[in-house]
């Protein structure tokens, strides 16, 4: 009984060390992606950051206090002359005497206020603040569709693979079976050795393919997790298969309610604009004048008795002071003008980067559009291709069996198979990713930050 506890108590140990094997589907790796992926995290610390500038930015507008303090030991009092008859009537005409005015010491404190009244630049400047934090959520949502993307290939290329992989172990349980019956033809006088070697040497080649097919499938699983943020030794298992996916329903009129405005670099591009715009209105409200409120308020001291400083009542004496401050640009010798020269030469530049970026997506379209239908064509090609090949395979073995056939016709046919299999799974994998670039040159990835 006490063996069984034990038993029972180790098993449950192991267990709790070992990983949990998650099964996601595509959707949860993309999920899983957005929340994990450290990019996604570095783009959204960029909006945080954006967003704490605007807190900043409009700190400024707020009034500004602060409490200021000295203590000076005037180690050489400053001399000024004056004319010498104030202190004796009796001195010559135009002569000087020096006089030194201060004390050794001096104290001050005191509380100043600022408040900002008028700025034409403050206002516009907290706009572009707050523009600028829409452009890092536009970067963020950029960097998601990017992701999306990554994650949807590497989630169909592990599809892929799997695929292969398993088609590649009955490929080897095929080879493996037709072997031993050949070795029994060949050991009750109906075949010849050779026959038996060079089904041998196809045997060999697919068990080396199963190997490289399980590498490869292996990779492919790492980098669907590389991508979504994921230990790539922690256990993945993905829920969905090929079956599920159905390409004539991809096959919808994309171009129909299409808008450049779809595609998020264009939307970066308008947001760049339009800081560019408050750029050159900024410049703009900076020829009028702003109106500040200021005031000040304490006490100062002077002694040449370093201890009297720590007395402090009448020895000090305060003193307020409160007004307006108007500040009226005149001339700057044209500086302005040459900025707002400068800012409308980059709103071209990014007017132009537009026009350029709609050329772009126009034959990202076309090419991507052509290159779906096209990988559809070949894929319904090479499936058919598939079916003859293996339909010519089953034949060749049968009239070899029956000793109407010969054993080349088998190997021949199974080349073909095998050639048949790769070409399929070739235009598989590329018509799956032509869905994906299709999405993506028509604006379709919605991501959560497109939705905000």
């Amino acid at each position: 009984m006490i063996k069984n506890h034990l038993l029972i108590a180790a098993f449950t140990l192991v267990s709790q060390a070992l990983p949990a094997q998650q099964t996601l589907t595509l959707q949860q790796c993309i999920d899983y992606a957005l929340e994990n992926n450290p990019n996604i995290k570095s783009a959204r610390a960029g909006v945080d950051a954006s967003q704490a500038k605007v807190g900043e930015y409009l700190s400024s507008g707020l009034p500004q206090l602060t409490a200021a303090a000295d203590l000076g030991d005037n180690f050489v009092i400053p001399t000024t002359f004056v004319p010498a008859q104030i202190f004796d009537p009796g001195a010559p005409e135009g002569a000087l005497a020096p006089v030194q005015f201060g004390t050794k010491y001096t104290g001050r404190a005191s509380i100043d206020l600022q408040q900002m009244i008028f700025s034409g630049s403050y206002f516009v400047g907290l706009k572009a603040a707050r523009t600028y934090t829409e452009l890092s959520r536009r970067e963020q949502a950029a960097t998601e569709i990017d992701l999306v993307a990554n994650i949807k290939k590497a989630y169909y290329s592990v599809l892929v693979n799997k695929e292969r992989n398993e088609l590649v172990k009955k490929n080897y349980q095929r080879l493996d079976s037709l072997l031993r019956q050949t070795r029994i033809m060949y050991e009750n006088g109906f075949a010849e050795k050779i026959d038996v070697n060079r089904i041998q040497v196809q045997f060999n080649n697919i068990s080396q393919a199963i190997k490289t097919s399980a590498t490869a499938l292996d990779i492919s699983l790492k980098l669907l997790k590389f991508q979504m943020g994921m230990p790539v030794n922690e256990p993945l298992t993905l829920a969905d298969d090929l079956q599920t996916i159905h390409f004539e329903a991809l096959r919808e009129d994309f171009s129909s309610n299409f808008s450049y405005h779809n595609r998020i670099e264009y939307s970066q591009l308008e947001i760049n604009k339009a800081l560019v715009g408050l750029d050159i209105k900024n410049t703009r409200v900076q020829y009028l004048p702003s109106l500040d409120f200021y005031g000040s308020y304490g006490a100062s001291y002077g002694t040449a008795v370093f201890s009297n400083f720590v007395a402090f009542g009448e020895n000090w004496r305060t003193f307020g002071v409160y007004g307006l401050r108007i500040n009226m640009p005149i001339f700057d010798g044209m500086r302005k003008s040459k900025i707002i020269q400068q800012k409308k030469s980059q709103m071209r530049q990014v007017e132009n980067a537009q026009q350029l970026l709609k050329s772009r997506i126009d034959l990202e379209q076309a090419q991507y559009s052509l290159e779906f239908e096209n990988n559809l064509t070949a894929l319904k090609a090479q499936e058919e291709n598939m079916k003859l090949a293996e339909e010519v395979y089953n034949v060749a073995v049968l009239k070899y069996q029956q000793g109407v056939g010969s054993n080349i016709e088998v190997i021949d046919a199974d080349a073909a198979f095998k050639e048949a299999q790769t070409n399929y799974f070739t235009a598989l994998y590329d018509a799956l990713i032509s869905t994906v670039d299709l999405e993506k040159a028509y604006g379709k990835i919605v991501v959560p930050t497109t939705k905000k």
